[in-house]
């Protein structure tokens, strides 16, 4: 695997119309390209990812990505790039303005998964990629792929969404405002450090575990086996591991920039209502839902399905909820294989 970041060094202008002098965008490469006599890519398979995860895809989707998996290196080449205003290599929050030589810290604009798309877009020129053999992602990553399709429809050839949406819920904002509720009352927040909103940080994932999973996997995964305990049980534990685990790794002003980003996805937006929007894809479609996505039910997934010409709408059973789509690996590649031979390991 190749870790580059790139650099765009002029002004980026953003879906609200304010500006970033200019950006980086971190991003891997696995594999060999391969282009036709004519020079058009036949192999490109670029993957966008979720809301706290990073470029390399093959740590966390790693049950898809690597060597005799579904996504193969020795087949593809296989690009992930860090959305904008993320924490792992691209230009966020804390990044150094080179108007100012200091850190954006509150400064910096608010961002939308369109703006990420054109940024990615700006990347894709940039490693001179022409064709895009599948396109896919999940959850806020799925939201980047459909925003893409849309935007460039003969751009992406097949277009594979998981537990995404057209549109982000009432629901959905509601559960991200409750977790910036949380960084945003840090004892720190409003402070220029990078420990600004850590601790409200971690209440917040402890909030977004919630949404990700739900009553049965809770049930299956930190259900007691002691009666008479009475105190430290292990659901309470999780939950505080998972919070200091991402405090280890993110940054709160990251965590609030992405979470109103996905707030604001709405590919219906100036282009006429969703329906029209989704009529402008020309990839060959498959959506699938989880069963159990209490965040991103799997009625967000079938009014994809609808309104997508070339559509196919799988659903999987699982205990996981919105987690589903970094889990159900088995079964994710069966579904997928059946629509996509080509993939075949």
């Amino acid at each position: 695997m190749k870790e580059k970041t790139f650099k765009y060094p002029h002004t980026f202008t953003l879906e609200s119309g304010n500006a970033l002098p200019e950006i980086e965008i971190a991003y891997t490469t696995m594999g060999e390209l391969k282009r036709d006599t004519q020079g058009k890519c036949l192999n490109v398979i670029w993957i966008c990812h979720a809301l706290t995860a990073n470029a390399n895809a093959a740590d966390w989707w790693s049950g898809l990505v690597g060597k005799g998996k579904l996504y193969d290196p020795e087949k593809y080449f296989i690009i992930c790039a860090n959305m904008l205003g993320s924490c792992y290599g691209s230009t966020n929050a804390l990044s150094i303005s080179p108007i100012t030589q200091e850190a954006y810290y509150y400064d910096f604009p608010s961002i939308s998964v369109r703006d990420m798309v054109k940024a990615l877009d700006v990347l894709r020129i940039a490693l001179e990629i022409d064709e895009i053999y599948i396109c896919t992602g999940g959850s806020m990553g799925g939201q980047q792929a459909l925003e893409w399709s849309i935007i460039q429809p003969d751009l992406i050839k097949n277009l594979l969404l998981f537990a995404t949406n057209a549109q982000h819920s009432p629901w959905g904002i509601a559960f991200n405002e409750s977790q910036r509720m949380a960084i945003r009352g840090d004892a720190l927040w409003g402070q220029k450090t990078p420990k600004a909103g850590l601790e409200g940080m971690k209440v917040a994932r402890s909030i977004a575990l919630l949404s990700y999973r739900n009553y049965e996997a809770y049930q299956l995964t930190q259900a007691e086996d002691d009666s008479q305990k009475m105190d430290d049980y292990r659901a309470a534990s999780y939950q505080r591991y998972q919070g200091e685990k991402l405090a280890n790794r993110f940054h709160a002003f990251a965590y609030l920039t992405l979470s109103k980003a996905m707030d604001a996805h709405h590919v219906g937006r100036g282009r006429g209502g969703i329906e029209a929007a989704l009529a402008r894809v020309k990839a060959q479609t498959i959506i699938i839902g989880i069963s159990s996505d209490y965040l991103f039910p799997v009625a967000e997934q079938k009014l994809i399905a609808k309104y997508i010409p070339q559509s196919v709408y799988q659903e999987i059973d699982s205990p996981y909820g919105h987690d589903g789509f970094l889990i159900e690996f088995e079964t994710i590649q069966k579904r997928i294989l059946e629509y996509l031979p080509a993939l075949s390991l």
